[in-house]
């Protein structure tokens, strides 16, 4: 059976973009390409994203982001290139990032939005396990006009949609795929 990618053009991250001068001039285009259900096991969906290297003005490349309905979290593999992994808690009382690379593991924990940023000149390739039950949330960062942080050329810089902003904090990605799954069922 061969899965179709889902496209993400730029039309669709507009409300989440940090360079809304570039956004106005800039051409619709496909940023990503999401291949969804390629396996299935213990009620777990297997997913690959690939994320082609790109600007979007003074900002890298992302994913569009969400949080997960319910309790559910999420667990990336990096196949290919390497990137950035920006995480914030829904009730904003933290906010991390985890630079990956292939090989790396990333685990979203339950009641954490996240996005995925391509910071290099090189192709992202990422996979994920997620719950089939698993539903997402991408009303409430389009809401704030992404998540309470934006990756730059200039660095990180904070989005002032946000009220309260918590300190940005570097965790490591792990090395083995976690033993403990449990995570992932909500």
């Amino acid at each position: 059976m061969e899965v179709k990618p889902q496209i993400r053009y730029l039309k669709e991250l507009e409300k989440v973009v940090y360079d809304k001068e570039w956004f106005k001039k800039a051409k619709n285009s496909p940023l990503y390409y999401i291949f969804r259900g390629l396996k299935e096991k213990n009620n777990l969906r297997y997913d690959i994203t690939i994320i082609p290297p790109r600007m979007l003005g003074k900002e890298f490349v992302k994913t569009k982001g969400h949080y997960h309905f319910g309790n559910f979290g999420e667990l990336y593999k990096v196949l290919a290139g390497e990137g950035i992994f920006l995480m914030q808690k829904r009730d904003l009382s933290d906010a991390y990032f985890v630079k990956a690379k292939k090989g790396d593991f990333v685990k979203i924990p339950p009641n954490y939005g996240h996005t995925i940023i391509n910071p290099s000149k090189k192709i992202l390739k990422i996979a994920n396990w997620v719950s089939k039950e698993c539903q997402s949330d991408y009303k409430t960062i389009e809401k704030m006009k992404g998540f309470c942080y934006y990756y730059t050329i200039d660095g990180w810089i904070k989005n002032e949609n946000y009220k309260k902003i918590p300190k940005l904090k570097q965790r490591k990605p792990s090395k083995e795929m976690p033993k403990k799954l449990k995570f992932l069922y909500g």
